[in-house]
């Protein structure tokens, strides 16, 4: 712009554009004789803002890839599974909008473990093979019963909603070939353990052969994501959006444990419940956790099987 070229505009425009640091004589006016507005000024940081944003970027990626990594040695282009490729960018909204906050703690599931393993068909005698997951939902039902909050959604929280289902329809991570998959068992608050550990085995079969319903993966309540039957004890797993809450399970051990006045061994169950702290504050977090672990405990164990 030409030194001696005319600017104008108004002093509280000149004001404006001075408390935001924006040189009005940079600033193209929209006006008649190019007459500069406080729409104007805005526009003009806006525009500086995305271009600072964008020489940014373009730095970052400039550096990221400097080099190709088939510059160090030999490499193979696989395609992503076409399962993680979708979970992915719900993955990163999940992790991206909703702060999580990890509470760790081990539940006592000695006695539930000893009236699992002799449980038995009251027609053939035969010991029923009944996995502990089956038990883990039932508690968590109780628990979700207990605290409504954990069975709700809050998309619309720029408003001060927030969505309570009455219904228990719980998550299940399952692990495929294709990746991981998480089909809902539906109403699981009024099925036995016996039809929960039937459907566990069905919906989990039909997600490895790809054979589940798409509207299978949408309106739960809150979802288990378990490792138990790989290893580990503690994980930070992500919240499965719009659900505020996530439970993980790691693999049970024998512990030496204080218990009764005096240390004994028990069977111990890592539990990892990641929530959103917008809606869930740590102190609900670890009372829920109470209650979960007190359902999992020994005198939940018959109670948990009808």
């Amino acid at each position: 712009m030409e030194k001696d070229k005319k600017i104008y505009t108004t002093p509280k425009v000149r004001k404006f554009a001075r408390d935001l640091g924006a040189n009005v004589s940079l600033i193209s006016g929209s006006e008649r004789k190019g007459r500069i507005t406080e729409e104007d000024v805005k526009k003009f940081i806006n525009n500086q803002l995305n271009y600072q944003k964008k020489e940014r970027s373009e730095k970052t990626d400039k550096i990221k890839n400097q080099y190709n990594h088939s510059d160090f040695g030999k490499v193979e282009i696989k395609e992503v599974p076409r399962i993680k490729k979708i979970a992915a960018p719900h993955l990163v909204n999940a992790w991206k909008n909703i702060p999580h906050v990890t509470h760790h703690d081990e539940a006592d599931i000695t006695e539930m473990e000893e009236f699992r393993t002799t449980l038995t068909d009251s027609f053939t005698g035969e010991k029923k093979k009944i996995t502990p997951l089956a038990f883990i939902i039932k508690a968590l039902v109780y628990s979700l019963k207990k605290f409504p909050t954990f069975n709700s959604s809050i998309e619309d929280i720029e408003n001060g909603k927030m969505t309570i289902k009455k219904y228990y329809h719980i998550g299940i991570a399952v692990d495929t070939p294709h990746g991981l998959m998480v089909p809902k068992l539906r109403n699981s608050n009024n099925k036995n353990i016996g039809l929960i550990n039937k459907e566990l085995k069905e919906i989990s079969d039909k997600c490895r052969n790809l054979k589940i319903d798409k509207k299978e993966f949408f309106g739960g309540s809150m979802t288990i994501t378990s490792l138990g039957s790989i290893g580990g004890s503690f994980f930070t797993p992500i919240i499965n959006y719009p659900e505020v809450a996530i439970l993980g399970i790691g693999k049970s051990s024998k512990k030496n444990v204080y218990f009764e006045n005096k240390f004994q061994s028990r069977i111990m169950l890592p539990l990892s419940l990641s929530y959103d702290h917008r809606i869930i504050d740590g102190a609900e977090a670890a009372r829920f956790c109470n209650d979960l672990k007190e359902n999992l405990g020994k005198d939940f164990a018959y109670k948990l099987a009808v």
